[in-house]
């Protein structure tokens, strides 16, 4: 790997690390290039070939993986939830975990009991990988 590759991976991976911080505060494209150093069309194409993902559904699914653990771990209302990951409409939230997971968030809650279990464990057995498998699972 060369050394332009290795450091544009860096950069990446600092872009990365910003969204995992503020995943419930807006993000925005040329924020987050910024950080990366990189334009804004460079860095969408960039982050999609490191990660596999556009910076969006990364975003997305990193808020509704918490929102899995919020759902799960907390009596808080799925409303509630939705405005603490970063969703300001309950609608858009919903179909995204929907798409990510597979089911509604009320489905899930219902499903889904507080797990008993190192949290490292949990977060990786939990998560989900990728919008396209839930659907898959699903037969869509």
């Amino acid at each position: 790997m060369s050394r332009a590759v290795e450091e544009l991976n860096r950069r990446m991976l600092r872009a990365r690390d910003a969204i995992d911080r503020a995943y419930a505060q807006p993000l925005d494209i040329p924020a987050l290039a910024q950080v990366a150093s990189v334009s804004e069309a460079h860095f969408i194409r960039t982050f999609r070939a490191t990660f596999g993902e556009t910076p969006h559904r990364y975003l997305q699914r990193r808020r509704v993986e918490r929102a899995m653990f919020l759902l799960r771990e907390s009596g808080r209302s799925i409303t509630d939830v939705c405005m603490d990951v970063g969703f300001t409409s309950l609608g858009t939230f919903s179909r995204t975990f929907r798409d990510v997971v597979g089911v509604n968030p009320t489905d899930y809650r219902a499903s889904s009991a507080p797990i008993n279990a190192p949290t490292c464990f949990t977060m990786s057995w939990m998560r989900p990988s990728s919008f396209g498998e839930a659907r898959s699972k699903n037969g869509q």
